[in-house]
């Protein structure tokens, strides 16, 4: 027996309806039979999803399931498909894109043709792009593969609704296609995705997930691996924690050459994590990145302005810094976040630079302090504590030269995180906005820091020299 590490089999969260039977078994043998062999966590999984009451019918009449790609999450909805069109139901598998559809077709006619099945005597296909069907020959059952839309599926009936890439699915096309099954005597509707991310487009996943898991879903069931909360997503502990196939089709050498500088993404794709916020950023990564250059830029002069941030989430402090550039641009970067706790020091050192001309530092309770350390160190550069108007104001610049391209950095992964993953919060009276995360326990202040140093560079006014003629 091999002693070869794997992943983790059982869900790490999951709504299971109590059941005695299942026709699961019947299922995994029937892909078996295809020289593949479905995987311990795939069996055990499948054995929930075709659970079956004294009836026959379906214990589970709604099912959804959320792993990190490349584990073979979408391999159960082939097994399900395999059993339903050799069992007289009626099938529409639709998908976000349309090649995921004509994939999916593709591996079912692959796993029934190995599974000793003949096409022309037990089955027969269409292979259209976009339209492709089979139908079972030796009875009633059919798999439709479909592209998404709002009106796809309407006037059809289905016994089994399948929703691959659920992270995409739209209320729109669930107004379309949730009735599909209704005339059903024994319905069933599958959704299987990831967590969604900045880019996805989809609600439903999200909404069902949160239903199932609080009771308010009735006939429902849920699994997922994924991690709570935001975390270290090179740490290969939590890889066979929320990848039940590493080990088996994944390898710890191929996570590790996949994971990048993006934290986020990180934990969604790999660690399956779900964001207790919306993922609709007020600067997406895309708008942000879009401002990135490669080279160090020109500067307009060795002015430089800080922004100093107390956030008001967590018991951090963060810097940042701004300065002109000989294209009429400003050119920002993040400093540094650090504890409250390691002290003032470490800014006042980046302060006593003679080319520093301002600094705003926002932060009731430690603005004053700071304030009196710089004079305590007889640090020149002025220090301006900004009232609640001066900081909309601030947001309000930052994000205005922002969008029309007046403003640049060098896509630091922090700043970068922090940028594309906020949302505006309102302070005052008078509907301005400041920023507040998106992620559960992210720190939003490095971005906050950054938008203070704009306002101080984008707001200095340079002195000139009086010049007297006689």
């Amino acid at each position: 027996m091999s002693d070869k590490r794997r992943g983790r089999q059982e869900p790490t969260v999951s709504v299971v309806l109590p059941y005695a039977d299942s026709l699961g078994t019947e299922a995994v043998a029937i892909y078996n039979s295809s020289d593949r062999k479905a995987q311990p966590w795939q069996e055990l999984l499948l054995e929930d999803i075709m659970a079956v009451n004294e009836d026959g019918l379906w214990v589970h009449m709604k099912f959804g399931w959320s792993i990190p790609r490349r584990n073979g999450k979408s391999e159960l909805l082939i097994m399900r498909s395999e059993y339903a069109v050799s069992h007289d139901e009626r099938v529409l598998y639709t998908a976000h894109r349309t090649t995921t559809s004509h994939n999916a077709w593709e591996k079912v006619i692959e796993r029934l043709t190995k599974a000793g099945f003949v096409e022309g005597v037990d089955f027969k296909t269409t292979k259209q792009m976009g339209l492709e069907h089979i139908e079972w020959l030796k009875g009633n059952g059919v798999i439709n593969f479909r592209t998404r839309s709002s009106k796809g599926g309407l006037g059809e009936g289905y016994d089994l609704l399948i929703i691959d890439e659920a992270q995409e699915y739209t209320a729109d096309q669930e107004s379309a296609l949730k009735y599909v099954v209704t005339d059903s005597k024994n319905p069933q509707t599958l959704m299987c995705g990831t967590p969604p991310t900045a880019v996805s487009s989809g609600s439903v996943f999200q909404k069902y997930r949160q239903n199932t898991l609080t009771g308010k879903n009735e006939d429902s069931g849920w699994a997922e691996w994924s991690i709570p909360e935001l975390t270290n997503a090179h740490d290969p502990e939590l890889w066979y924690e929320t990848n039940p196939s590493l080990g088996y089709i994944l390898s710890e050498r191929t996570i590790r050459d996949e994971l990048g500088d993006d934290q986020v993404d990180d934990n969604i794709q790999r660690l399956g994590l779900w964001l207790t916020y919306s993922q609709k950023s007020a600067i997406s990564r895309k708008e942000w990145d879009s401002f990135m250059i490669k080279e160090s830029p020109m500067l307009a002069d060795s002015n430089i302005f800080f922004g100093i941030k107390y956030a008001k989430a967590t018991e951090n402090v963060s810097m940042a810094a701004a300065v002109k550039t000989v294209d009429g641009k400003i050119f920002i970067e993040a400093i540094d976040c650090r504890s409250v706790r390691d002290g003032n020091s470490w800014m006042i050192a980046f302060l006593r630079n003679p080319h520093a001309v301002q600094v705003v530092i926002d932060g009731a309770g430690n603005q004053d302090i700071l304030k009196q350390e710089m004079e305590d160190a007889d640090v020149k550069c002025a220090a301006l504590l900004p009232k609640v108007a001066d900081v909309v104001q601030s947001n309000a610049l930052f994000e205005k030269n922002l969008f029309e391209g007046n403003i640049c950095h060098r896509g630091q992964p922090a700043l970068a995180q922090a940028a594309s993953n906020c949302e505006h919060r309102a302070i005052g009276s008078g509907g301005g906005y400041g920023y507040t995360s998106i992620l559960k326990g992210a720190d939003v202040s490095l971005l906050e820091a950054v938008s203070l140093a704009h306002w101080a560079c984008a707001s200095h006014k340079e002195v000139r020299e009086q010049i007297i003629y006689y």
